[in-house]
């Protein structure tokens, strides 16, 4: 497994190379443990699930590369809190069949705009929705909550992959939304170094004013198993 600060990183379902990325997407994934952080994350960067998954211990990351309005987009994925830096995404994640967890969300997203800069797209997921009969939070009091705050709104199940994919593309898809609208310097084109095996280095992308979102630099992928 190839390891860069306990990240793990993995293509994900595009064949494409390394030079063919136009940008970097740091996203979070944050909420109250045992939720389905990290099994959510493996859905989507692997389309893995693994049982006998643990509470994730230290700094986790994964990728995966999707196509965006014809633009090659790498979602940096950070499944841990304390990450909020530079992100330009949250997922933050409640178990539909704990109430508490979701009586937490209001704290993660006051944590989440304390930490992270303003324009970030938060996306409230109510994870484990395949879990019907154990269901405690009413999707009415996510949507409201969501309608209040702001936020985009799924029920997800990582088990069976329901809404999972369409999660994530729909917040990578906003983030694209705000990153395009913004003007770039020509300094911050991203481009291959021919000089490094056509691995393509870090920039910094000038989304906002005042703030500059950090841009990690692309390691060659591999696959790790969960």
């Amino acid at each position: 497994m190839n390891q860069e600060m306990n990240g793990s990183e993995t293509e994900g379902h595009l064949e494409s190379g390394p030079d063919k990325i136009d940008y970097v997407f740091k996203v979070v994934v944050i909420g109250d443990s045992a939720v389905g952080k990290t099994q959510l994350l493996s859905r989507f960067a692997k389309n893995e699930f693994c049982l006998d998954s643990k509470s994730t211990i230290g700094v986790e990351f994964q990728t995966r590369t999707v196509n965006i309005n014809s633009k090659f987009v790498k979602a940096q994925i950070w499944d841990t809190a304390g990450q909020e830096r530079g992100a330009l995404g949250a997922m933050l994640v409640y178990d539909v069949t704990k109430r508490q967890s979701f009586d937490h969300v209001a704290r993660w997203v006051e944590e989440l705009r304390a930490h992270a800069d303003n324009s970030i797209v938060i996306a409230l997921i109510g994870n484990k929705a395949d879990l019907a009969d154990l269901r405690t939070v009413p999707t009415e009091d996510a949507v409201e909550f969501a309608e209040n705050q702001g936020l985009y709104f799924f029920e997800t199940s990582a088990l069976s992959g329901e809404n999972v994919d369409t999660a994530f593309r729909k917040l990578l898809e906003e983030i694209y939304n705000v990153i395009s609208k913004k003007p770039l310097d020509s300094s911050n084109t991203v481009k291959p170094d021919l000089n490094n095996g056509g691995l393509l280095k870090g920039l910094k992308i000038d989304a906002t004013s005042g703030a500059d979102f950090e841009v990690s630099e692309m390691k060659k992928l591999s696959t790790c198993s969960c």
